[in-house]
């Protein structure tokens, strides 16, 4: 398998979670959250592998890419970020929508109790 298929297969779960999040919590706030986490997570991939791919820390089967490139990052590795800017989230507006459904709150029963 190469690390295109792997990284297509990985973002695909990704956004479909990410569409089920935005479509339950139908608010614009999550779609902005996924738009800056993936864009800055995709940034910070490339600076820093591109830093160790000029410092030789480790080397890819060109067999395995396709030999696109940005800077000096190969355009698979970018997989994994829009992958974790679509996934993170997607997953906790789920979890916060979650909670709000059922009312509760982050308050332990010993603070009721003392109410």
């Amino acid at each position: 398998m190469s690390y295109l298929a792997l990284g297509l297969g990985l973002v695909a779960v990704a956004a479909t979670v990410a569409a089920i999040a935005w479509a339950r919590t139908r608010g614009t706030r999550l779609v902005i959250a996924s738009a800056v986490t993936v864009v800055v997570l995709a940034a910070l991939t490339v600076v820093f592998d591109s830093l160790m791919v000029r410092a030789d820390l480790f080397r890819y089967s060109p067999a395995d890419l396709t030999g696109v490139r940005v800077w000096l990052t190969p355009v698979e590795d970018l997989a994994w970020p829009v992958a974790a800017g679509l996934l993170l989230p997607a997953v906790d507006g789920l979890l916060r929508a979650r909670g709000g459904r059922r009312g509760s709150r982050t308050e332990s029963p010993e603070v009721s109790r003392a109410r």
